[in-house]
């Protein structure tokens, strides 16, 4: 016969600690309340029944939900897991619980994720980058639910961001192969609809190079997604339109590492042949062979001052910084070195 598993409740929990219900609750929802020996005795019983409080009945109670949700572009790009691992650590510390959503780079599904969310009842937003339609941001700003961008400076509707400006880090990178002596250049970046931090690093690259009186032509600037086959395919369209190339400006470190593998595949020596930068500094970007030259960022530190300033808005703490800025710096590796002499 099947044995029935019966479900502690908070009637349990007080019966045992020999207190009143509303006594646990209080415990539970406002410990500042009860003593910390009362707090210590029924937080003891709570572990021994086995009770698991209703987050639907503490909402209630408290009137928040102690939620807060992200959307990012994607799950598949390492720099967000290791975002979200750290934002949700920051969240665990002040007892609130993440919920997460993406978009695959498409402002329709991050609207719908925002109305999604809010259906939740989360009390706060993180957004990343500033691609959201603006009848969105508006619905946030319309119901005063907290939010904030990352991974960007921009803040639309004079909202919070915790980032960087990307067309002034990627510059750190242009900079280098011009002192390497490059003047023969190809841009290998996501896709720029919809993407504000693509956009921006493919301006700040050819802002910087057209200082130098270097104009690039469309057919050596290639979008495509994020993903090793395509990056690859970039790399060798680049190098038909021009294949005096020496030096390739990549979005992000994925696609530096698929024009690295394409570079490998087709014989030219890197850095010797053709030098190559990435960005973002992904775990794996030291280890590759050659290792590669990419735009640092504190990934870590960003995500953390996202969830602590979003926390802080929740929280109701006047004059919040409008921007938390994240360092940046170049990382030069073994994938760059000086421009090879061309006929």
């Amino acid at each position: 016969m099947k044995k029935i598993t019966r479900s502690i409740t908070i009637d349990h929990v007080a019966a045992a600690a020999k207190v009143s219900t509303a006594t646990v609750s209080r415990a539970l929802n406002r410990p500042e309340t009860v003593s910390a020996a009362l707090k210590e005795k029924i937080n003891n019983v709570i572990k021994k029944l086995g009770y698991i409080p209703n987050a639907g009945a503490r909402s209630l109670m408290l009137r928040r939900s102690g939620t807060i949700g992200v959307i990012v572009p994607t799950l598949d790009n390492a720099i967000f897991a290791q975002g979200l691992a750290e934002f949700q650590r920051q969240l665990n510390q002040s007892g609130h619980q993440l919920l997460v959503a993406s978009s695959n780079y498409d402002p329709e599904i991050e609207a719908t994720q925002i109305t999604n969310l809010l259906a939740r009842g989360v009390e706060g937003i993180a957004l990343f980058g500033t691609s959201q339609q603006r009848e969105a941001l508006k619905l946030l700003k319309t119901r005063n639910i907290p939010y904030i961008h990352i991974g960007s400076l921009s803040t639309p509707f004079n909202g919070y961001a915790s980032g960087f400006d990307n067309r002034e880090a990627v510059k750190l990178g242009v900079q280098h192969l011009l002192d390497q002596g490059h003047k023969f250049f190809g841009i290998l970046t996501g896709i720029t609809t919809n993407n504000d931090r693509a956009k921006d690093r493919v301006e700040g690259a050819l802002d910087l190079l057209s200082e130098r009186n270097i104009a690039l032509k469309p057919e050596v600037i290639v979008e495509c997604p994020y993903e090793l086959q395509e990056a690859r395919l970039g790399l060798k369209k680049i190098l038909l339109s021009n294949p005096k190339i020496t030096a390739i400006i990549c979005g992000n470190d994925v696609l530096a590492l698929g024009a690295l593998l394409e570079a490998q595949k087709q014989g030219i020596r890197i850095p010797k042949d053709l030098s190559i930068i990435g960005f973002d500094d992904l775990e794996i970007s030291r280890h590759l062979l050659p290792s590669l030259t990419t735009i640092h960022i504190d990934a870590i530190g960003m995500w953390a001052q996202a969830a602590n300033h979003l926390i802080s808005q929740i929280n109701g703490v006047s004059k919040l910084p409008k921007k938390v800025k994240t360092s940046v710096n170049l990382v030069i590796r073994e994938s760059s070195s000086i421009a090879p002499s061309r006929p």
